[in-house]
């Protein structure tokens, strides 16, 4: 089981892999304010759901 497809905020390598690019793109989307983040803790995190909106997937 995958379980990046259960979370609802995603790390960045996690999120690269969940969508099928390269980590650099998560990195250059989320500099441009494509790929919103969010704050938890110590990490920033990437929620699934709008992510997925990003790539033009329905979630």
């Amino acid at each position: 089981m995958n379980r990046s497809q259960d979370r609802l905020a995603l790390t960045m390598k996690d999120a690269a892999k969940l969508v099928g690019v390269d980590y650099r793109t998560i990195k250059l989307g989320i500099e441009s304010g494509t790929i919103p983040t969010v704050q938890l803790g110590p990490r920033r995190m990437i929620p699934r759901v709008p992510l997925l909106r990003a790539f033009g997937v329905d979630a």
